[in-house]
């Protein structure tokens, strides 16, 4: 005859949904530092596309505003811009670890 310990199954249970949480967080991981996020600054003077890793992946600026007097605008703009789309990413990953660990938190884990 075998023992049971009371609450193993459910510790088991519960190992199993830990490890499946994990790799889907794993997963959507994945998919949003795959994914790009467009941001604007200066009425649509400057655009920067990041991914979700943070890399930089295109600046565009219309040429109107490239004026070698005030470089110090350009800048700003820049920075307004990239900043924005960095935030989208943070937004976007923050966003998906909550949806993917479905409100359990577990205290120095998660």
């Amino acid at each position: 005859m075998k023992a049971r310990i009371p609450g193993a199954q459910n510790q088991g249970n519960m190992m199993k949904k830990i490890q499946q949480m994990q790799e889907d967080m794993t997963k959507l991981q994945s998919e949003i530092e795959a994914t790009e996020f467009t941001s604007s600054a200066g009425g649509g003077a400057v655009e920067v596309t990041v991914n979700g890793a943070h890399e930089v992946l295109s600046i565009k600026m219309k040429p109107e505003i490239v004026d070698p007097e005030d470089i110090e605008m350009l800048e700003d703009l820049i920075i307004s811009a990239l900043n924005e789309s960095i935030k989208k990413s943070n937004d976007a990953m923050d966003q998906g670890m909550e949806k993917a660990k479905g409100g359990l938190s577990i205290p120095g884990l998660f």
